[in-house]
This record gives structure tokens, sequence and C-alpha cells, in this order.
């Protein structure tokens, strides 16, 4: 996957096209990310422990990782990502400012 977890992103497509936000969680099984704040949904939940009310949550659906890309930290604009190996490690490069990503 060409981003992970903590990575600042912004969706490309979708009902949320141009939302940004930060990877909370990526399932790289299911090519798909969870991102803060974008494509919220409803779910209905029974009473528990945490919630005794039950009742109907809003909370964010994981969106497919083609759907989004990574945001240049130099520049501030969505980026596509490279690979180059540094010191015998392999790091990700943002294509627009070649800056070396964390």
């Amino acid at each position: 996957m060409h981003v992970k977890k903590g990575d600042k992103v912004m969706v490309i497509s979708g009902k949320d096209k141009g939302k940004t936000g930060v990877i909370l969680s990526a399932f790289p099984k299911k090519d798909r990310v969870l991102v803060e704040g974008v494509n919220i949904v409803k779910k209905h939940t029974k009473p528990n422990q945490a919630n005794p009310q039950g009742g109907i949550v809003e909370q964010e659906a994981a969106i497919h990782v083609s759907n989004v890309m990574l945001i240049d930290p130099k520049t501030g604009e969505p980026t596509r990502v490279g690979y180059k190996v540094e010191d015998g490690k392999k790091v990700r490069v943002a294509k627009k400012s070649g800056e070396i990503l964390k």
C-alpha cells in the first residue's frame, strides 16, 4: 500500500472528494483505509456496557485505498508516492517535491 497509519491524505473520488484527514487504520488484505472524518455512516447499536442507551451512532467506514492520495509535507498538495533505497533502506518519496516521507 502507498499509504500507512498516521499519513495525512486527501480523498480524490467519491462522495467525500476533496476532504482531508489522517489515516486511523489500514487494512492491507482488503486494500482499504479508515480516514478520520471521511465516509461517515450511521450504525444502529444495541445497548451495551459502553453505551447503555444504545441507538444510532455515527462513525467512519473504510474506503478503498485507490480513492486517497498522500499529501506532500512540503507543498500541502496531493502527490503520488515513489520508493528509493537510501542507506540500504527502502524509503517512500513524494513525487512532486522529491521529499522523503517518514
